[in-house]
């Protein structure tokens, strides 16, 4: 099952579940592999995420209903979970929907920007905003 059909609510179980965060990062990591590897072509400057230590590729298309679908990709396994993670959040949503949601509390229910080095929590965040701005872009 690719991740941008993974459920938020699963990866909230699934945490909850896993008490011992190297397991939590192992799950992370994981959800990173289910994604499907973007193209060569598809990694541009146009869909890379600034601010990201690692190398983050995003890429929306607006379906026909108006939701927001995304695809991602990173050169870095955690990151990549990260991605996915950012999918189940914001993939599928409307652009207000999308500007709606509470990324930080959701994160931080997840505890996960407390567990990442500062450099990764800063690319979590730099996710979000380039998230936000497609959004309201396609407002």
């Amino acid at each position: 099952m690719p991740a941008q059909h993974i459920d938020l609510d699963e990866i909230t179980d699934t945490f909850e579940f896993l008490d011992d965060w190297e397991e939590r990062y192992k799950y992370i990591i994981d959800l990173g592999k289910q994604l499907e590897p973007l193209g060569a072509d598809e990694m541009t400057d146009t869909f890379k995420v600034r601010g990201c230590q690692s190398q983050v590729w995003l890429i929306p298309t607006v379906d026909g209903d108006g939701r927001i679908q995304l695809r991602g990709d990173s050169d870095a396994f955690i990151v990549k979970g990260l991605v996915a993670v950012m999918l189940a959040i914001y993939s599928g949503k409307t652009a207000s929907e999308i500007l709606a949601i509470d990324a930080k509390d959701i994160l931080s229910r997840l505890e996960l920007a407390s567990h990442l080095s500062p450099m990764r929590a800063n690319g979590l965040f730099s996710m979000v905003e380039r998230i936000r701005a497609i959004a309201s872009a396609a407002e």
